[in-house]
């Protein structure tokens, strides 16, 4: 099934991390914001980083962003997907993050997860010349992955900002 990105990514000029998914989850296409499914795992583990609750609202969420000059976004503008798993990702539109760039104070970008990392550095990173970080993907398709080294591989986030 061939799926757009529905919403517009979330940054303002004072931005300084970039932090990118793939594509978002059916739920949260549904939801129109960022990691909203509720098994995922982002907002959990931002919380446990920063050391501070962020609410269930997404207004919560784009406080939260906001304080910590977070910006978020997608690697794919569409494609072809089967749900909301990134392994069957086909014909790939890749979205300009030269806007964002442009925009705001990126100084550091992460990718959560594999696929999307593997994105950006096919489609991105040749326009932008900005290497990415790759993070785990909080996805509830990655529960292999214990919540407590979640955190510890997110917390470049925060040691990069101080």
């Amino acid at each position: 099934m061939r799926v757009n990105h529905t919403f517009e990514p979330f940054y303002n000029k004072d931005s300084e991390i970039l932090i990118l998914g793939s594509m978002p989850s059916k739920k949260s296409r549904k939801l129109n914001f960022y990691y909203m499914h509720p098994q995922n795992r982002f907002w959990c583990i931002l919380e446990s980083v920063f050391n501070e609750s962020i609410g269930d609202t997404i207004e919560s969420k784009k406080e939260f962003l906001t304080k910590h000059k977070i910006a978020l976004w997608d690697t794919i503008d569409s494609c072809d997907i089967l749900g909301s798993s990134d392994s069957s990702i086909k014909n790939v539109k890749p979205n300009n993050i030269n806007k964002i760039l442009k925009n705001s104070n990126i100084k550091y970008i992460y990718t959560t997860g594999k696929k999307a990392y593997q994105l950006y550095n096919k489609y991105i990173l040749p326009k932008t010349k900005k290497e990415a970080i790759l993070l785990y993907s909080p996805s509830p398709a990655n529960c292999a992955i214990p919540f407590n080294k979640m955190v510890e591989n997110y917390q470049v986030i925060n040691n990069r900002k101080n």
